[in-house]
C-alpha cells in the first residue's frame, strides 16, 4: 500500500435546503466506505497566503486554491483516482487532486 493525498478545490455552494448537517453526512459516509484505507480525514484550509521566490508574497492559493486534504492508502494511483471519483466535492463542481506522498 501507499499514501496519497487528496486536495480538494472549488466547489460551488450548496444548494438551498442544503443543511451544514446533510453535507457533513455525505462526508461522513464517504469516508465511512473507505474503511482503514483512511489514514487522516484531514481538515478544510482558511486563509492563505502563497509565498514566491525572493519571498514575495500574495494573498490565496492561486487561480485554483485549495479547500483542504486528506490522506488515504490506495494500491496504486489509479486506485486512489477511483477512491477519489466517490469524493462529495464533486457533486458541488470541485475537484480532487490526487498525489503520490512518498515515505521520507
Amino acid at each position: 500500500m501507499s499514501k496519497f493525498v487528496f486536495i480538494y478545490h472549488g466547489g460551488n455552494a450548496p444548494d438551498p435546503g442544503t443543511s451544514p448537517e446533510d453535507i457533513m453526512a455525505a462526508w461522513g459516509n464517504w469516508f465511512g466506505s473507505l474503511g482503514e484505507a483512511v489514514i487522516d480525514g484531514g481538515n478544510p484550509f482558511g486563509d492563505a497566503k502563497t509565498v514566491g521566490a525572493g519571498g514575495s508574497v500574495t494573498d490565496g492559493g492561486g487561480a485554483n486554491p485549495s479547500g483542504g486534504y486528506s490522506l488515504i492508502n490506495a494500491a496504486n494511483l489509479d486506485a486512489a483516482v477511483d477512491v477519489a471519483k466517490g469524493c462529495p466535492i464533486l457533486a458541488a463542481g470541485g475537484t480532487v487532486e490526487v498525489a503520490t506522498a512518498h515515505e521520507m
